[in-house]
């Protein structure tokens, strides 16, 4: 098995409006290695996100590739990509995007409902993981019940249902108070002692200190990558 879980060569992505042609990636060619801890840094709108939802199969590139664990995944169907992203990717987001009418558990439920586990197994693996979160007392609690960190926390819960080797994250503590970000951080770095592959999309510079690879993306281009300082 390769130590690189994650390849991209020369990924190109434009937007056509009109007859404007935007670019918000400019050949981009990184190698993410597994169970590492990095993060992907730069202003807003110089293609951080839309980075990360290459690497992810949320889109796909105008040019070049995406390999995960060696196969280019730029070629699949919708139908491929999905089954992918559920077997190896979890995604994390900045607005937590919980289900408001859902429970916490069942939010983290949801996730495995495509997936052909049973229900029993589901409230298990959801309250499980929700223990391991630190959010036990919080099972039956709607996310307006919930602080910014404890929903943060949540969806991180979701997004490991079901067992995923890579955690795409973007702006993961961006809408949480200092008190909450440090827990949900923390959180985030016993995964990666775990084994599990992070990569934090943000514009945090104090977050990225803690990563072992950090890349740097400006007007669409690369424009550092390299170890923390």
């Amino acid at each position: 098995m390769s130590d690189i879980i994650i390849k991209t060569e020369n990924l190109v992505k434009t937007y056509n409006t009109g007859k404007v042609r935007t670019y918000a990636l400019r050949g981009i060619s990184l190698e993410i290695a597994r169970n590492s801890f990095s993060c992907i840094i730069g202003p807003s709108g110089h293609g951080k996100s839309t980075l990360m939802h290459l690497m992810g199969g949320l889109d796909g590139p105008t040019e070049g590739s995406v390999f995960i664990d060696g196969a280019d995944i730029s070629g699949l169907s919708n139908s491929e990509l999905a089954g992918l992203r559920a077997k190896k990717i979890g995604f994390v987001f900045q607005f937590f995007n919980l289900l408001q009418n859902l429970t916490a558990k069942e939010n983290v439920e949801t996730a495995m409902m495509f997936s052909g586990v049973n229900e029993k197994t589901q409230k298990e693996k959801a309250k499980g993981l929700l223990s391991l979160l630190g959010l036990s007392e919080k099972l039956n609690a709607k996310p307006s019940e919930l602080s910014g960190g404890q929903q943060q926390r949540v969806a991180i819960a979701r997004a490991l249902a079901n067992d995923p080797e890579i955690l795409l994250m973007d702006e993961p503590t961006g809408n949480l108070d200092s008190e909450s970000e440090a827990e949900v951080l923390d959180n985030i770095l016993k995964l990666n002692k775990d084994g599990k592959t992070i990569i934090i999309v943000t514009h945090n510079r104090d977050i990225a200190k803690m990563a072992a690879m950090v890349f740097e993306i400006r007007d669409g281009r690369l424009v550092d990558d390299g170890k923390t300082k």
